[in-house]
């Protein structure tokens, strides 16, 4: 495991787990915890045993945003703040991540942070949170996948309310509109996120992958393309130790022990 000074990352058994850990400064985001995130992603990608990734933040706030004072300049002048050789956490540009992402948010989550979790799979906040993309009211736009993703995953009228009033908006707003699946309360946030990175986990990682697969090829080129993938993706699948171990634990009605083959 690399060493970190933003974050913390360990693996328990096959969540990897990455914390944003700079709660002196509410986890705003520098130049080095960006790419450190970037690094945390591409160390997930790349280890065999990690079939998960629960992002979520140590404190009181899952993140105050980008620390525009450092990152504004370094984005006007052009700098990547992202290197092209790691995987992109907001998921925007290749080499893109083939596992899933369990994100919780707590307390503010503002700009990047929305952007975190409208990049992840599945997505969890505490009743505490109060979440905006306010950029518009710094005088730029967002720029990490938002007005991209919140109009198609809230709809066109939720997406712009949030998008071009730059306002706030609490835990049960971001249920409403689709941008978390579960509120849960503050002291719990961690642990259930824990439990759905767990249950995810617990499956046949090579047919999770295929599953996300999928639905982002629907999503991003349309319905027949991922349907003219299905036969291939289906009979891939069904050549695996895994489906083969699905097989018998149904028939020996037990729990399957998948191996990732």
């Amino acid at each position: 495991m690399s060493e970190y000074f933003c974050l913390s990352v360990e693996r328990v058994e096959h969540v990897f787990r990455v914390g944003l850990n700079r709660p002196e400064k509410r986890n705003a985001f520098s130049v080095r915890m960006l790419r450190e995130l970037a690094e945390a992603y591409t160390e997930f990608e790349r280890d065999p045993e990690a079939r998960v990734l629960l992002l979520f933040a140590h404190g009181e706030h899952f993140t105050g945003g980008l620390d525009l004072a450092e990152v504004g300049p370094a984005v006007a002048g052009g700098a990547p703040l992202i290197p092209h050789d790691l995987i992109d956490p907001l998921d925007l540009r290749p080499p893109r991540r083939s596992k899933p992402v369990v994100c919780a948010a707590q307390g503010w989550c503002l700009t990047i942070g929305v952007e975190l979790l409208l990049a992840s799979d599945i997505r969890l906040c505490a009743s505490d949170a109060r979440l905006a993309q306010m950029e518009v009211r710094r005088g730029i736009m967002p720029f990490g996948g938002a007005t991209l993703r919140l109009p198609r995953l809230a709809g066109w009228g939720n997406g712009m309310r949030w998008l071009l009033t730059g306002g706030n908006f609490d835990a049960q707003e971001a249920l409403r509109i689709g941008l978390v699946q579960e509120v849960v309360e503050p002291a719990r946030l961690l642990t259930r996120a824990g439990e759905l990175a767990g249950e995810v986990a617990a499956q046949a990682p090579l047919a999770v992958q295929a599953c996300l697969r999928s639905a982002r090829l629907a999503q991003e080129a349309g319905d027949r393309a991922a349907v003219d993938a299905f036969e291939k993706e289906v009979r891939a699948l069904m050549a695996t130790e895994d489906a083969a171990e699905g097989l018998m634990s149904f028939v020996e009605r037990r729990p399957a022990r998948f191996a990732g083959r």
